[in-house]
């Protein structure tokens, strides 16, 4: 299990490009928490990058990501990688039990948040994004209306860190590929 067969994957599953860019986001910040916490960096970065590997094709419930979750299986991915994917969508019933599975669901929603927050700079950028302006979109309701506020917080308190701290560091991890996601300014 290695990034660039996790990439193989993805790509066979995944031709649009917001969606590939969200995977690169999630991985981003998913390598981030693992470096934070002392755990395997490349399984939680391929958990990032693999999660929504059947959204294109099965965006909505009850098939996400419970189809992506076969398709892992079927490639032979770890238990606790397909686990990890079917916990980041709170119809699977799938109780998150590990700090990964937590991770994931932590940064899901708010990678995207970060993004649309970006999309609205001068710049277009995330250099311009800090997590204090975050904070101060999440508060308008008609900003990107789709993400939900709840399972951000949410996300934050299940991994035990400080909301504050927690958009700190999917920032932080965002910006080291803002490049790749276009918002390189």
């Amino acid at each position: 299990m290695d990034r660039d067969s996790a990439w193989k994957l993805l790509t066979e599953y995944v031709k649009n490009d917001k969606l590939l860019k969200h995977s690169i986001a999630v991985e981003a910040c998913m390598r981030e928490y693992a470096r934070k916490f002392g755990e395997d960096e490349e399984k939680w970065g391929v958990v990032g990058l693999l999660h929504d590997i059947d959204y294109e094709l099965y965006p909505s419930f009850p098939d996400h990501p419970i189809k992506g979750a076969g398709i892992l299986r079927e490639r032979g991915y770890p238990e606790d990688v397909v686990r990890a994917v079917l916990a980041h969508a709170d119809h699977t019933g799938v109780e998150r039990r590990t700090l990964m599975e937590k991770a994931l669901y932590a940064v899901d929603e708010l990678a995207g948040f970060v993004v649309a927050v970006a999309l609205v700079k001068p710049g277009k950028s995330l250099s311009e994004v800090d997590p204090r302006s975050v904070r101060k979109k999440m508060k308008d309701k008609a900003f990107a209306a789709g993400v939900s506020r709840e399972a951000i917080t949410r996300g934050a308190e299940e991994l035990g860190v400080d909301l504050d701290e927690h958009i700190a560091v999917v920032v932080e991890a965002m910006k080291k590929v803002a490049d790749k996601l276009g918002l390189g300014g």
